[in-house]
């Protein structure tokens, strides 16, 4: 049988290297461990990019979905490295890069009742390496309530409050659970979000917020207050946007740090 031409292999001279090249917004089963040990099956977005040198026509993009085929499901902190580390040398590129977003569920109790429903966050691993050196990053939004200060400050009858997102993106030095940094954002909003409340809950839930009214300032200052203390976070972004209620545009913060 005659050898097929390997196009993708050929020699470039046009000597411009690529940065990220590779797959996009490919979906497929995953399998992620939560902190009580049960294992969700969700479905991910995978972006997967390696460098190209000058001199290389082409990468082969096959292999980014025969990595994905090969590690059955199953996606750790430590397989998503073992996937990261496999990309680049199986493309023989000296950097690579792959995000991996997913939809995360949380068993939640109502505060009064107790009723039980699941609330959903939205997911992203990144992942990095260059020089054989991989780093992880973790994404993760938050969605919460925040009241308005100011609007409970001048209003005579309530305030005016609005659902927000919050998002945290943390690189680590140690092992961090995905529930560790929704617990820490939904502690510092003024109130955490339910799928499921009956009426002595939502009694609550909106007396909880007018008691504890945040701007968006104060949010992203009172949750990077905890990160700053948390010795298994190297590093982070975190962004709070509020869909204002009363507005037709939304409110915007954002602090970042390198510790």
């Amino acid at each position: 049988m005659n050898m097929m031409p390997d196009v993708q292999g050929s020699i470039d001279t046009r000597r411009i290297a690529i940065d990220k090249v590779g797959i996009k917004d490919i979906k497929y089963p995953v399998r992620v461990k939560d902190r009580s040990g049960r294992e969700q099956h969700t479905i991910a977005n995978f972006n997967m990019y390696v460098n190209l040198p000058h001199d290389f026509k082409g990468t082969h993009m096959s292999r980014f979905v025969e990595i994905l085929n090969e590690h059955e499901y199953e996606i750790t902190v430590q397989s998503f490295k073992d996937m990261l580390m496999e990309m680049t040398k199986r493309l023989e590129a000296e950097s690579g890069h792959i995000e991996m977003t997913f939809t995360y569920f949380i068993i939640k109790s109502a505060p009064v009742s107790g009723v039980k429903s699941l609330l959903d966050y939205e997911v992203t691993f990144i992942g990095k390496v260059t020089e054989h050196q991989p780093s992880i990053t973790l994404k993760v939004v938050v969605p919460v309530t925040s009241l308005c200060p100011c609007s409970k400050k001048i209003s005579e009858h309530g305030a005016h409050n609005q659902r927000s997102h919050v998002t945290v993106t943390a690189k680590t030095n140690g092992f961090l659970w995905i529930e560790d940094i929704i617990d820490l954002v939904e502690s510092e909003a003024s109130s955490e979000l339910y799928a499921l409340l009956k009426r002595p809950d939502e009694k609550q839930v909106t007396e909880r917020a007018y008691e504890n009214p945040k701007f968006v300032e104060d949010m992203v200052r009172d949750i990077a207050a905890k990160l700053n203390r948390d010795d298994r976070v190297a590093s982070y972004m975190v962004e709070s946007e509020n869909f204002e209620s009363i507005h037709n545009h939304s409110a915007y913060a954002m602090i970042q740090n390198d510790k």
